[in-house]
């Protein structure tokens, strides 16, 4: 049954493996102040001891948003086994992003706002891009780019959003 409960009435799991640092999670304390409502909608999990099973690190960004009461479901009449199995399935990204879609009708900005990881071109020129990179001899354009393993899809993202007005392009990338 999902309920409101104060914040002090909770208990941290020490034992929860995951944890979100550094400006992730001063981007979750902002994403919990500007959409309180989700807090509500994706209750955090506790036993029945009130130790938390999911969301541990959306009570500590609760209380660094200053916040005094969360909404609650109490998983009840779990096994300790279960109990540690829901800590790592309910952290564990099964699925992964279709780039395509996020690249077509998602705002860049947005869901790098909201906590997604994109890359964010600063100052790119794409025109210029395009013109100091050699067209080949059935007009389409050899782009040479480094990127490092970590950003190849949103070095694709970045392509794919461009698509539309440079067709056909032709990638050479080179990890570095």
């Amino acid at each position: 049954m999902k309920k409101q409960l104060k914040i002090s009435q909770l208990k941290e799991n020490t034992s929860n493996p995951r944890l979100i640092k550094g400006d992730k999670f001063k981007k979750l304390v902002k994403s919990i102040q500007e959409f309180p409502e989700m807090l509500e909608l994706r209750p955090i999990v506790v036993d029945e001891n009130m130790i938390v099973l999911g969301g541990n690190m959306r009570l500590k960004a609760c209380k660094e948003a200053g916040l005094k009461e969360v909404w609650i479901e109490v998983a009840e009449n779990l096994t300790e086994a279960q109990k540690k199995e829901f800590i790592i399935k309910d952290n564990v990204g099964f699925g992964e992003w279709e780039w395509d879609i996020l690249a077509n009708e998602w705002d860049a900005m947005d869901l790098n706002e909201w906590g997604l990881d994109t890359w964010q071109p600063t100052d790119v020129n794409l025109d210029q891009f395009f013109e100091e990179n050699n067209e080949t001899k059935d007009g389409k354009f050899k782009i040479v780019l480094e990127y490092t393993e970590d950003d190849y899809n949103e070095v694709i993202h970045l392509f794919a959003k461009h698509s539309g007005t440079k067709e056909d392009i032709i990638f050479n990338l080179l990890t570095v």
